[in-house]
């Protein structure tokens, strides 16, 4: 089963799975998801979302409930008691109030009414990918004065910011997220590249080469750690 793939990690690390079987409202949500920035993958019906989630890293689900093969709240069900815990976002129709209050109950994390305006679709998938990664907010401050706006992609070192390209920060969202923790080469690369590009490539490495070149004219200490063979680490501490 070939998975319908809009646009993937080329701009943003964030993959959204978007479930929607109206072909008009599948392609505009991916075009407004895309221009915010976010990596997305389409799903026509309940046996393509399975397939993807079971195959490729997704962040954030947006499910509509009306699906020809399956109902949405089944699969809903059927994801939490496989231990899929990514956020959920349904899509309702404004007057089906008790269908939000069921997708709720099955699991879901948030709701948007039918009609609605992207941009408060965006909004709520900010809020929720936020929960989900612990953050309140959308800047978070690590040690030596590192501040990280994930919102703006923007990021600082005390009061000077550090300028980097798209891939340079997806890398360095993607180390910082999981801070002290070490990430192996394969699951950077299978969350920064298109799952069809050489993922063996020196490409990594060329991009934390240029993250510590950038760092270091501010600082005296690196804050990306190579350990050999297995990967790299973000070696500062993230504050709480």
């Amino acid at each position: 089963m070939a998975v319908w793939l809009l646009y993937l990690s080329k701009i943003e690390t964030v993959r959204i799975l978007i479930v929607e079987d109206e072909p008009r409202l599948l392609s505009s949500l991916g075009d407004g998801l895309k221009h915010a920035g976010y990596a997305v993958l389409l799903a026509p019906d309940a046996a393509e979302a399975d397939f993807t989630l079971k195959n490729y890293p997704c962040d954030l689900v947006v499910l509509d409930l009306g699906l020809p093969d399956r109902d949405g709240l089944e699969v809903l069900k059927s994801w939490r008691k496989q231990g899929i815990e990514i956020p959920v976002l349904i899509l309702t129709a404004r007057s089906d109030w008790n269908r939000r209050v069921e997708g709720l109950e099955a699991g879901a994390d948030d709701y948007v009414t039918k009609p609605f305006h992207i941009e408060e679709l965006v909004a709520r998938i900010h809020a929720l990918l936020r929960r989900a990664r612990g953050r309140s907010q959308n800047t978070t401050e690590y040690d030596l004065g590192v501040r990280i706006d994930f919102g703006s992609r923007r990021v600082f070192v005390g009061a000077t910011e550090i300028s980097l390209t798209s891939f340079e920060f997806n890398l360095l969202a993607e180390l910082a997220s999981a801070a002290g923790d070490l990430r192996s080469k394969t699951s950077l690369s299978e969350r920064l590249y298109d799952r069809d590009e050489d993922t063996d490539s020196n490409v990594l490495e060329v991009l934390v080469g240029r993250l510590r070149k950038k760092f270091a004219v501010v600082l005296s200490e690196p804050v990306i750690e190579t350990v050999r063979g297995a990967g790299y680490r973000f070696s500062l501490r993230e504050h709480v």
